[in-house]
């Protein structure tokens, strides 16, 4: 995995999208863009950190949705 789409994986999982949500390629797409935007890379880190410190079993369990997502929404950008 690149850096920038470590990046990006840790914007979709500090987003508000959920798996269950079932989103679109776009809406993966759109989330990621704009929580970078509104937390910057460093905060995407930090909050993931502090979910995974919180309720490690529902971040690992995001965590594996969100990389699944993300090949599915950047597979032709990386």
């Amino acid at each position: 995995m690149t850096t920038m789409m470590a990046t990006r994986a840790e914007a979709l999982f500090a987003s508000w999208v959920q798996g269950s949500q079932m989103p679109t390629v776009e809406q993966i797409r759109t989330a990621v863009a704009e929580t970078l935007s509104r937390l910057g890379a460093s905060g995407c880190a930090a909050r993931m950190a502090e979910e995974y410190g919180e309720h490690p079993t529902e971040a690992a369990r995001r965590m594996i949705w969100v990389l699944a997502a993300m090949r599915a929404a950047f597979a032709d950008t990386d």
